[in-house]
Formats: C-alpha cells, sequence, structure tokens
C-alpha cells in the first residue's frame, strides 16, 4: 500500500513564561491509505499537537525543532503558508473536540458547508490550469529531446481534444447534478403529498419542470425522445383533483414513473470525453442514438484510438523514456557523490566546514536529477534538500553552543539537550537514505513499462483538464452541501440546510462538522477527540459514521482519543503518547492482546467494559512537568514495575514484531519477566474467547 503520511523525529516544544514546554519529543510514524491510525493518550501527551502540526495550525509561541512531516512529496514543516493553503483543509481536513465552537454561530449552516466549496473550487481551477501547462511543457520538451517528430502539432491535438471532451464532460455532469437533485426534491414530494400539503407540493413541482427544462443530455435524457414534458402536463391536471379530493394516488404513480426515468439516466454509462473530443475535432462524431451507450463508446474510442492515441502514446512514452533516462544518469553521478559524501563524514566528529559545503552542493545535485515529468513524487529525494539543510543548521548550532561560554536562555535549554552524535547521525541517515533510494531506482529501472506509464500520463492530464474547466457554482454548491448532509445522516437535509448551528443537537452538529471537511475529498481526516463532548449512544453513531465514510472515500484516518475502548472496532495501527513520546507502536490487535509497555497495561485496566465485575485499576498520580521532562522513562514515577534503570535513562523502541515495538526496559533480555496486571491478561482472554466465537 502507498503511503500517504509519514512523520519522521518530530520535535516540538512551546516557549512560556515560564520556561520552554517539551510538547512533543521525537516521534515518527506513517499511515497508509485507506488505513485508520489512532493516537492514544491522557491529556497533555502530545497528541493534538502533532495533529496541528500536521495541520500547519500550530500556535505562534511553539517551536518546531526538528523532524519531517512527509506529504505528497513536501515536508509540511519546511513550506510556507501559501502552499499550505493549497492543503489545507483540501487535501488534509480536521475535525476538532467541540462541533459549537467549529461553527459560525449567526451564519446558516447551508452557507458555512458552501463557502469552503466555491472557494476551494476557484482554487482547484487555478492549481489545474498551472500544473496542466507546467505537465504539458515539459512532456513537449522531452518528446523533441527523444526525437520525436511533429510533437507541436501532435501536443495541440492532444490539447484542443481533452479541452473539448472536458467542456462535454462538465456539461453532462451539469445535467446529471440537476437530475440527481431532480430525483430528491421528487421524493420530498411524495412525502408532502402523503402529507396533505398541497402548497408545497405546487412549489417543489415547479423545481422539478424547471430543473428537467435543463437537464436534458442526449446521453442522460433525449429530449426529443422523453416523456417527460407529458408525465409534466399529466401531473398539473391530477394536481387540480388533488387539491379538491385529497386523493394522491394519481399523483404518486406519475412521480414514481418519473422518478423511474431519472433513475435509469443515471444508471447509463458515461461516455469516453477524450474519445468524443477528439471526433468532435475531426468532424467523424457518429450520432448517438439514445440507446446502447457501451456501443457507442466502443466506437468513438476505436476512432480516437486507431486515429491518434495509440501512436501519440508511443511518442509520450519515448519523451518518459527520455526525460526518466536523463534523471536515471544524474541519479547514477549522484550516488557516488553521496557515497564519499558519507565516507568523508564517517568519522567520530564531523567538520563542520566539510559538511556545510558538501550537503550545500549534494542538495543542488540531488534538485538537478529530479524527474519533475514524473506523476508520483519521489519523497525521500523532493525533500532532502530541506532534510539536509535542517540537519546541518542543528549540528552547527550544536556545535557553537558546545564552544561558547556566554549563553542566552534558549542556547542554555538547547545545550542541556544536545546530543552532538545525534545530529551528526542525522545527516549520515539522510545521506544514506538518499542514496539507498536511488540505488533501488536504478536497479528496478528495466522493469519500467513506459507505454503503461504514458497512459497513465494521459490520463492524468486528461483528468486536470477537467478541473480547469470544471466550476462550483453556488447552485451546484447547494446540491452538493444536501448531498453531504445526507451522507452523514442528517434527515431532511433540505430544510435543514437553512438552519442555524443552535438549532442542531451536539451529534448533529458534529455531523455537520464532517460534513464541511468532507467537502473537499480530502485524502487525510484527522478527527481529534471527535466523540469526547457527545454521550454514549451518539459516540458510537459518530465512530460508526466514520467508519463507513473510511470505507466508501478510501480515506486515511488519524483518530485522536484518551479512551482506549473508542478505537477498539476501527483503527488499524495505535502509536500510545505518554509525555510526548510515543512509548508502544503496533496493529490493534497486537497492542490489545500483546500489550507490551506499562502505560498501555494502565490504559487497558482503567477502561470499562460490560464483563469487568471488579474495580478498574487507576493511574496513580500526575504526567510529569513537560518543563523539566525527565532524564529517563517518563512514565516511571507512576510505574509500579519501574526499575533502577527507569529513573537513569530513557529506554529505546524495543522491537517486538516487525509491526510492534514498544519502549521499555522490561523488554530488554536481562529485564525480570513481568505479567500485566491480572485484570489486563483476564479482559485479553475474554477478548479472544469472544473474537474466536
Amino acid at each position: 500500500m502507498a503511503k500517504k503520511l509519514e512523520v519522521k523525529n518530530l520535535i516540538i516544544s512551546f516557549r512560556t513564561n515560564n520556561g520552554t514546554v517539551k510538547a512533543v519529543r521525537d516521534i515518527s510514524f506513517d499511515i497508509e491509505k485507506g488505513e485508520t491510525l489512532a493516537i492514544v493518550g491522557e491529556s497533555g501527551s502530545g497528541k493534538s499537537v502533532t495533529a496541528r502540526a500536521i495541520m500547519g495550525i500550530l500556535a505562534n509561541n511553539a517551536i518546531p525543532e526538528g523532524g519531517e512531516i512527509i506529504y505528497d512529496g513536501q515536508d509540511l514543516m519546511q513550506i510556507d503558508e501559501e502552499d499550505f493553503h493549497k492543503i489545507r483543509g483540501n487535501r488534509i481536513s480536521m475535525i476538532f473536540q467541540d462541533p459549537l465552537s467549529s461553527l459560525n454561530p449567526i451564519v446558516r449552516i447551508g452557507t458555512q458547508l458552501t463557502e469552503a466549496m466555491i472557494l476551494n473550487g476557484k482554487a482547484n481551477q487555478r492549481e489545474a490550469r498551472r500544473t496542466y501547462s507546467y505537465k504539458v511543457g515539459l512532456l513537449s520538451a522531452a518528446m523533441k529531446s527523444a526525437g520525436v517528430q511533429d510533437v507541436d502539432s501532435k501536443i495541440k491535438i492532444m490539447n484542443s481534444a481533452l479541452e473539448i471532451g472536458s467542456k462535454a464532460e462538465r456539461d453532462y455532469n451539469y445535467s446529471r447534478e440537476r437530475i440527481e437533485s431532480m430525483i430528491k426534491n421528487i421524493n420530498d414530494v411524495v412525502i408532502d403529498s402523503i402529507n396533505g400539503e398541497p402548497a408545497a407540493v405546487v412549489k417543489e413541482m415547479r423545481l422539478i419542470v424547471k430543473d428537467s427544462q435543463n437537464a436534458y443530455n442526449p446521453f442522460l435524457i433525449d429530449a426529443n425522445k422523453s416523456e417527460l414534458p407529458a408525465l409534466m402536463n399529466r401531473f398539473k391536471d391530477e394536481m387540480t383533483a388533488y387539491k379538491s379530493t385529497g386523493d394522491h394516488k394519481a399523483t404518486d404513480a406519475t412521480l414514481a414513473k418519473v422518478k423511474s426515468i431519472l433513475e435509469a439516466a443515471l444508471a447509463k454509462s458515461a461516455p469516453k470525453f477524450f474519445a468524443m473530443g477528439y471526433c468532435k475535432l475531426n468532424n467523424c462524431l457518429p450520432e448517438f442514438d439514445g440507446k446502447g451507450i457501451d456501443a457507442y463508446n466502443q466506437a468513438i474510442e476505436r476512432k480516437l484510438n486507431d486515429g491518434f492515441l495509440n501512436g501519440f502514446a508511443a511518442d509520450v512514452a519515448k519523451g518518459l523514456e527520455y526525460s526518466n533516462n536523463q534523471a536515471f544518469i544524474a541519479k547514477r553521478g549522484v550516488v557516488s557523490q553521496l557515497d564519499s559524501a558519507l565516507s568523508k563524514m564517517s568519522g567520530e566528529r564531523i567538520d563542520i566546514s566539510v559538511c556545510e559545503q558538501g550537503c550545500k552542493q549534494l542538495a543542488k545535485v540531488v534538485e538537478a536529477s529530479l524527474d519533475r515529468l514524473a506523476i508520483r513524487k519521489d519523497s525521500i529525494a523532493y525533500t532532502f534538500k530541506t532534510s539536509i539543510k535542517y540537519a546541518v543548521d542543528t549540528y552547527k548550532h550544536a556545535l557553537k553552543v558546545e564552544n561558547r561560554n556566554h549563553l542566552n536562555k534558549r542556547d542554555r535549554e538547547f545545550k542541556n539537550r544536545m546530543d552532538i552524535e545525534l545530529y551528526q547521525n542525522n545527516i549520515r541517515h539522510i545521506i544514506s537514505n538518499a542514496s539507498d533510494n536511488y540505488k533501488s531506482q536504478l536497479a528496478a529501472a528495466e522493469k519500467i513499462d513506459y507505454i503503461e506509464l504514458a497512459h497513465e500520463m494521459i490520463t492524468y492530464l486528461d483528468e486536470l483538464c477537467s478541473k480547469k474547466v470544471y466550476t462550483v457554482t453556488k447552485r451546484k454548491a447547494q446540491i452538493r452541501a444536501i448531498e453531504l448532509m445526507e451522507e452523514v445522516g442528517i434527515t431532511d437535509a433540505r430544510r435543514r440546510f437553512r438552519q442555524y448551528p443552535f438549532e442542531f443537537s451536539g451529534g448533529m452538529r458534529q455531523r455537520i462538522v464532517i460534513a464541511i471537511a468532507l467537502a473537499a475529498n480530502p485524502d487525510i481526516l484527522i478527527c481529534d477527540e471527535p466523540t469526547t463532548a457527545l454521550d454514549v449512544t451518539i459516540q458510537a453513531q459518530i465512530l460508526e459514521l466514520i467508519n463507513r465514510l473510511k470505507a466508501e472515500r478510501q480515506l486515511s484516518i488519524i483518530f485522536i482519543t484518551h479512551d482506549l475502548g473508542v478505537v477498539a472496532n476501527m483503527a488499524d495501527k495505535i502509536a500510545v503518547m505518554y509525555a510526548g513520546k510515543i512509548v508502544e507502536y503496533g496493529t490493534a490487535d497486537e497492542v490489545f492482546y500483546e500489550p507490551a509497555h506499562p502505560y498501555t497495561w494502565a490504559l487497558l485496566a482503567s477502561m470499562p467494559d460490560l464483563d469487568t465485575t471488579e474495580k478498574l485499576d487507576a493511574i496513580p498520580g500526575t504526567p510529569p512537568n513537560m518543563l523539566f521532562p525527565p532524564v529517563g522513562d517518563a512514565f516511571a514515577e507512576r510505574n509500579k514495575y519501574a526499575m533502577a534503570i527507569d529513573l537513569e535513562e530513557q529506554p529505546p523502541m524495543f522491537k517486538i514484531s516487525d509491526t510492534h515495538s514498544a519502549a521499555t526496559w522490561l523488554l530488554h533480555p536481562d529485564a525480570p519477566k513481568v505479567e500485566p496486571p491480572r485484570i489486563v491478561t483476564e479482559r485479553i482472554e475474554r477478548m479472544k474467547k469472544l473474537g474466536g466465537e
């Protein structure tokens, strides 16, 4: 599976009047597509700070001291606010703990849902135009360098065909959206007619009549052959009888017939718009008979493939191969430079002048070796420049602080936690990782199918072209907002669209917040304790909703909570955090059935369930003061299994399996054998038995 987000060695502190609070202390994790990662821990453990760092919304007094957050080939710790604005709320969305504070109390729910869609729609159009022009320019240059003839004319044909096809797709989508809206209106008309509200029925039917006149598209409903006008006229006559008799059987039957026509239209396959654009451009587009859309698609695709696409894809493949080969030539040279630099930095103490100059040169050659034409970004190579610069700057500052007698307060704090060897190893690791990454790419070079890549590139450009011409109007945003409200389980969405937040219950407000977060179709959804302010029954509904949305949309979810029980049935992986560090990390089954850290035991022992009859164990004491983090294991003072070494030295992450690790000295080979508390082992046995049954 593809990694959607990687967090590496993240360190974040906060400057306060009393000193610097160490909120997040060197944590790492990743999340894959369609996966849920739960971050669990007590208040103050650093969970929300981690989430806010990913969103780029840390407070002004935050001090990002180290680490990387890699998303789509970018380090989110290094990009500026303008670039973050393209990601925040668009590619990565967040649901906060208190839904009421997330909503404007004096603005209608519908407005709050639609305004983000309209703004994001405009931003996406601009970004699509910019990216399309950039990629087409690179592709054209690569094809010319590969010796392809008549590149400009071929690119012009592609551009024109995609533009015509995208406009046809836009019109088709507009019609489809109107039909979907008509179906929803008809559902309300039927209900209103049963409830005996003639005025409401007439109003809704007028909307349907108006929409039907604008929704005709031959690939959905043929205006010349449609029964809709006759049905509309029949409905008007039936409405007269309905008003006097109150008998709604005839009107319901007519509306049911209208609905069946509309649903049949939506069930049809969509046209192949690129093929349509090419055929229209070359005056060879056949008439659509309104029957076999699949046969029609096959016919126009044959014209596209035989007349242009097969030959063009071969030419694109030559351009991609040329671009990739040029990158490979550069990468071979970079590998030798990376390995050479690594050997120069293998001593006990790296010379800072050699390191600084060498890493600047490495950053330049790595940047020059990037294949900008590639669709999938190489995260390690793309973030090398920012990663190595930060690592070198930190090491350089550490050397200055080490040799300086008079230090300011901030540098004194830095010196107290300074680890020269760690900073040197960070530099070596970044260089070594880049070298290994390029070596693996070079080894797989012969297996690349450039024809397949060419079709992938053309599809990618087609998608960009569609985004260029698709405009999110106020009406479309309203239709989409109502769909989202229904998707998150809000009944009577069309009426509630015009209500204010105070007219909703807590659970309904949280559903609205989820709908707003989903409006831009994000890759990643961060849920920061979204059920804490809700009662238990509503919590279960919200968790079930998030699970369903994850499955339907293939979302990657980061779920933050202080309650392990909340994520028992939804997490794929769990990171247990304490005092700014991840103390245990593994799959949900590993953390629940094979917990290894005493803090995880304590969380499980304090978690209520229906079958536990004895008193739950409370975690003694309080979390440490993170102005002065403990030297050893931060949980040692509250841990009845603590040993002397726990107070003296911080434990490393001991590997239990390929997916499971924990930071506790109890996993050291020389440590005494300690079993989890009886309440935990009994609960695990009970869960295993239930799971087996």
